[in-house]
């Protein structure tokens, strides 16, 4: 069997790296007694696919895991099972079944839409104006790594959202695909906010019909 599970990462776990965090998955499967299926050969690994690593300091509402199991298991005891054996930080939202001949979840992420809260105040109008400037450009050279890329069609969506009580915080969706990956705190680089000032919150991700 084949299960994808959909989940949340919160509060203390959000410093929780990626090997770290499939770790914790397997740990917590096991408290479950679910039937992980193992890989062959010398040192076997769970069969447990995290879809994209979440950088370190960012939360989600959306992140997404397929893991194999060696018996079928009806997708609610599933999440009732795990209930229990997972930290406060993370907690399921959804289960379901996936066809055992789909491609690897990693293949299928196309972008991720992040929410970004700012820790001091901006001025709504000349945030706006520097988002507005930023979707306009044709490219935005950057460097990551020693290496030259175009931030520009990395970005698919990136807007200003002013709340009733004034509050102003950031919305964007950054392509996910492989070799082709916008980082947030990319974006806030350029329009002139500190990334250590915010709170990245991976909302979604998005994948191939």
């Amino acid at each position: 069997m084949r299960a994808r599970i959909t989940f949340t990462k919160q509060g203390a776990l959000r410093y929780t790296g990626h090997l770290d965090l499939h770790r914790l998955w397997e740990r917590a499967m096991r408290r479950a007694e679910l039937p992980i299926t193992y890989s062959q050969g010398f040192r076997p690994q769970p069969k447990i696919n995290l879809a994209a690593a979440l950088p370190l300091g960012f939360s989600s509402r959306g992140e997404v895991l397929d893991v194999r199991l060696n018996e079928e298991i009806p997708v609610e005891d599933i999440s009732k099972r795990l209930k229990d054996s997972l930290p406060p930080d993370i907690h399921v939202i959804s289960v379901e079944s996936v066809d055992e001949r789909a491609p690897a979840l990693q293949t299928q992420v196309l972008s991720a839409a992040y929410d970004v809260h700012l820790a001091e105040p901006v001025e709504g109008s000349e945030l706006t104006r520097k988002v507005e400037e930023l979707m306009m450009s044709e490219s935005l050279p950057r460097e990551r790594r020693g290496k030259t890329y175009d931030l520009r069609p990395l970005i698919e969506v990136l807007c200003v959202v002013t709340e009733d009580d004034g509050i102003i915080w950031l919305r964007m969706t950054l392509s996910a695909r492989d070799g082709a990956t916008g980082r947030p705190e990319e974006v806030l680089n350029v329009l002139g906010i500190e990334p250590e000032y915010t709170r990245v919150e991976r909302t979604r991700l998005i994948f191939k019909e």
